[in-house]
């Protein structure tokens, strides 16, 4: 796992490997599929990404230009079964916003996870 702290040269390129660490997958929810129409990507990622991670991963991987990234974690939910207490997973979420004449279709994309 890399630490936040490591990568602080903005400019550097990640590794095919890290990159892939960094994208979890898109996520194709109804916010997720609403925000596309407008240029904006909905994906989850690791925890432990910043924004600089997520724009070279998605540039290295899917091979379009990143215009920003905003990130958003989202907190599990306390939840009660039978009378105990659980607690979902933490989820980070980033909203990955595309230069002029980039699209994503994400039919035809194989992060290398499934096949």
């Amino acid at each position: 796992m890399i630490h936040r702290y490591v990568e602080r040269d903005r400019s550097q390129q990640l590794s095919k490997e890290t990159a892939l660490r960094v994208l979890i997958r898109p996520l194709q929810t109804e916010k997720g599929v609403g925000v596309s129409q407008g240029g904006q990507y909905l994906f989850e990622v690791s925890s432990w990404a910043n924004k600089f991670q997520v724009a070279r991963a998605i540039e290295s991987i899917l091979e379009v230009q990143v215009a920003a990234v905003n990130t958003v974690i989202q907190r599990g939910k306390v939840k009660r079964f039978k009378g105990r207490l659980g607690q979902g997973s933490d989820v980070k979420k980033a909203y990955v916003t595309l230069k002029e004449g980039f699209t994503l279709d994400f039919e035809s994309v194989n992060t290398g996870g499934e096949q």
